[in-house]
């Protein structure tokens, strides 16, 4: 069970950093090649590629490789994926109040 806590903390990571949040704005306009991105953010390589690894793991962005450049976009299935966990997460479970009492 513990796996799947993992899983999910991967994901609000993932959303927890301003950087990666106006990365995820970059690309609601379509995929960005690396390079592009590296214009529009004030972050050298090696922050772009952290912020990107966190993003790809938590399932919320795709990559593809094309020739040196790394092409990212929004998964349709991670993003779906966030929102429902959200949604279960922050959904409250119905139980009676005999449940919630300390006997």
């Amino acid at each position: 069970m513990e796996n799947i806590y993992e899983e999910h903390a991967k994901v609000f990571k993932a959303l927890c950093d301003e950087k990666r949040l106006r990365i995820l704005e970059l690309l609601r306009g379509g995929e960005k090649c690396a390079c592009v991105l590296l214009e529009q953010l004030d972050l050298g390589q090696s922050g772009l590629s952290y912020h990107m690894k966190v993003l790809v793991e938590s399932g919320i962005v795709e990559s593809r490789q094309e020739g040196k450049w790394t092409h990212y976009k929004i998964s349709e299935k991670g993003s779906a994926f966030a929102c429902a966990l959200l949604k279960d997460l922050t959904t409250q479970n119905t139980f009676t109040a005999e449940d919630n009492c300390c006997k």
